[in-house]
């Protein structure tokens, strides 16, 4: 019998669970982007309820995560992705590289929570947030800002840190929420024409570091080393828990929001195994952890956490995900364009 193992490993999560001979186990390989400390949880939970599965969960920056999946198109290494960013998620369709696959339970995820013929079910929303270190903003003598319009304050100068949106998800959603905000005629004009990137070029003034991590801004202001963090509503609960000095601040003219979703992949190799896994992953009691650490979750009647502001009370981005996906690529285009040089 093999020993119950949690292994970090260059910041990628394998976990295997084994409750008997290793044989008697189905192997299935998951790419994921949820974040770390959610992984841990919700693979407790499957642990329970999965145990004849030997379940190996990967876990990728957004964007790392895509690029993994291009590397390995001819040869796929995983089975089934996890909680990734529909609008990621929705290019690889046309590619042809995700198969279709209603969940058992996928009949009680509304409409708008996944693709009509099941190439992907979203899982969980999570918008984007501002997160201020309050006693740097006391020390600074810095106004608590109420939205994006507020970052543009010069006494933030270098006090500001952003998600890079090619390798966050957090990030893009960001930027593609502010395109779609910023300029009406946001669909009628080139993306590199669209009003938003002169707001954009005004926040850059005000920028410290733009980062891989979605998560990472609110980490590295709760550890005193910026004003405030470009992040978004989750990572916020987490640092507030273990005492660091945040606030949340969702923006006042909207928060733009991502959904999450599952797919399985094309030439999975333990595909049977990824189809139990995708069914558990959709759940109740799946989506009841999920709800634990997300703003909602697309299982009808399920509240989000405590400690984070209910959805309803939320003003949303009106995010337009197809526009987003198709123009991904020339969104991350001209922002590398304007911000990485």
């Amino acid at each position: 019998m093999k020993k119950l193992g949690l292994f970090f490993v260059c910041g990628i999560i394998s976990i295997f669970f084994i409750a008997g001979v290793a044989a008697a186990k189905d192997r299935v390989v998951v790419y994921t982007s949820l974040e770390n400390e959610e992984i841990v949880e919700y693979l407790k939970v499957a642990k329970k309820e999965l145990m004849d599965l030997d379940i190996q969960a990967i876990r990728l920056s957004t964007g790392e995560l895509g690029a993994r999946m291009l590397a390995e198109k001819d040869n796929p290494q995983a089975d089934c992705i996890w909680g990734w960013a529909v609008t990621n998620m929705s290019e690889f369709v046309p590619k042809g590289m995700l198969v279709t696959y209603k969940p058992k339970g996928w009949d009680k995820i509304p409409a708008n929570f996944k693709e009509p013929q099941g190439y992907w079910t979203a899982i969980d929303l999570y918008a984007a947030a501002l997160v201020p270190n309050t006693k740097v903003l006391e020390q600074k003598n810095m106004p608590m800002p109420k939205g994006w319009n507020d970052l543009l304050n010069p006494v933030y100068k270098g006090a500001l840190i952003m998600p890079n949106p090619a390798s966050s998800g957090t990030g893009f959603l960001q930027v593609a929420s502010l395109l779609v905000m910023m300029d009406p005629d946001y669909k009628t004009k080139p993306v590199e024409q669209n009003k938003a990137w002169d707001f954009l070029k005004k926040l850059d003034k005000n920028m410290g570091q733009y980062i891989k991590s979605g998560s990472k801004p609110a980490k590295l202001t709760a550890a005193g080393e910026y004003a405030i963090g470009c992040s978004f509503a989750f990572v916020y609960s987490s640092l507030k828990k273990r005492g660091s000095p945040v606030a949340l601040v969702m923006p006042e003219e909207g928060a733009g929001f991502e959904l999450e979703a599952n797919a399985l992949l094309k030439g999975a190799k333990h595909e049977d195994a990824a189809k139990k896994f995708l069914d558990w992953a959709i759940s109740k009691q799946a989506m009841e952890e999920y709800a634990k650490f997300k703003l909602g979750v697309t299982y009808p009647g399920i509240a989000g956490p405590p400690d984070l502001p209910a959805l309803d009370t939320i003003k949303l981005a009106p995010m337009d995900f197809p526009w987003q996906s198709k123009n991904r690529a020339k969104i991350l285009e001209v922002w590398q364009s304007h911000f990485l040089k």
